[in-house]
């Protein structure tokens, strides 16, 4: 019997934030692969390694966790005025599924960087040394986002001093803007705060907000946690895990996200779901303290079915907006006053973002959140994969 060699297709490996990602030029990618489609699906699936029944991801890309197993894909921007479009894509693990339903906060810190260092951003925009503006066009959730990456002798600086909770190691700061963030409604139901009702688990407090990434946030005391647990505490219990899915579910319906709680398993990327606590003491994952007087609030929030092990940044944008509106359960949990930015506790330490919002004709807008994260490229070279039909 004769077996096709493996196909070689130009990649990069990279880091962005708290998360790793297999990027793509998109005219790099096989012919069949450049349009949306099975082909491309089970070809990524495929460079990551799913579906994995052992959960490993260890015949590919992928790193066995919701923040490893993405994939990206950049081209020269078709809009006006960008630099380049974005098209992020959740791979599941165990299932043989793509997820394109929302952006990666955390990738995006590496898009700028990728973008110009593969010829995407136009030479002629990019310094010597100082910042280069890159505008980048979500194309997963039609948003703009704006990265602020630093050069040096004309080069995309990735070492710094910069340290990210949930990264190791330092590096260069990238500044993120995401400029108006929400979709054409803030508040799906129009409530910032409704009574969501999940068969056989109970009746909850939250607030359903779409800015950045669709998130359910409820209250930690509702649900018998104290809001500084790590991984350990939540993904060890199955029990918990399926809870905090039926929430999901039904939370998506009252979203209008979905028509049926059935449709939640073919939409694992979105939407988030996020326990909220007013500040307290507590230690890390890494060993480090964290003073109830460095944060505003304690925010958990779950990914592709586990909780994070920081956070993710699109959750950070719906954090950061939901904190600066009055009102909102993560409002509320962080003292109830108005704010243009927020520090908050997550599993790994802090995060501290800031938010703009405005009220037009009585409906609440988020014009623009910021936030620093950081990037650098892991491996650069070719991916092998078996061709797939």
């Amino acid at each position: 019997m004769t077996f096709k060699p493996q196909i070689k297709i130009p990649a990069t490996y990279m880091r962005g934030g708290t998360s790793k990602g297999v990027f793509f030029k998109l005219d790099d990618l096989p012919e069949q692969a450049q349009i949306a489609g099975e082909y491309r699906d089970k070809l990524l699936l495929r460079i990551i390694g799913s579906p994995d029944p052992y959960g490993k991801q260890t015949d590919g890309m992928g790193g066995a966790t919701s923040s490893t197993s993405k994939t990206v894909i950049l081209s020269k921007s078709t809009q006006t005025d960008h630099d380049v479009d974005y098209l992020f894509g959740q791979v599941a693990i165990d299932r043989p599924f793509v997820d394109w339903s929302g952006n990666c906060g955390n990738l995006t810190a590496a898009v700028g960087s990728f973008a110009i260092t593969s010829g995407i951003v136009d030479a002629n925009k990019i310094p010597d040394n100082g910042i280069c503006v890159v505008k980048i066009w979500q194309a997963n959730i039609k948003k703009t986002i704006i990265a602020h990456v630093p050069i040096t002798n004309g080069q995309v600086q990735e070492t710094g001093d910069f340290e990210l909770d949930g990264v190791t190691f330092p590096a260069a700061e990238v500044k993120i803007e995401f400029v108006e963030p929400t979709a054409d409604k803030l508040f799906p139901t129009d409530n910032i705060v409704d009574d969501l009702e999940v068969p056989g688990v109970g009746i909850f407090k939250v607030t359903l907000i779409n800015a950045g990434i669709p998130t359910i946030f409820l209250n930690a005391q509702d649900l018998n946690y104290r809001g500084s647990e790590l991984q350990g505490d939540i993904n060890s219990d199955e029990k918990a895990l399926a809870m905090f899915e039926i929430i999901r579910a039904y939370g998506a319906v009252k979203m209008g996200l979905i028509d049926n709680i059935e449709q939640a398993k073919s939409r694992q990327h979105t939407p988030k779901v996020a326990f909220v606590a007013p500040a307290s003491s507590y230690v890390s994952s890494s060993g480090k303290a964290i003073k109830v007087s460095d944060i505003d609030l304690n925010v958990r929030a779950l990914s592709m079915g586990l909780l994070h092990h920081a956070m993710m940044g699109t959750a950070a944008v719906a954090i950061a907006t939901a904190s600066a509106i009055p009102g909102t359960l993560v409002n509320l949990a962080a003292g109830g006053k108005e704010r243009n930015f927020v520090t908050f506790g997550h599993p790994s330490g802090t995060l501290k973002v800031g938010a703009e919002v405005v009220q037009v004709n009585g409906q609440w807008q988020a014009k623009k959140v910021i936030m620093s994260r950081s990037a650098r490229v892991l491996m650069e070279g070719k991916v092998c994969v078996p061709e797939v039909a």
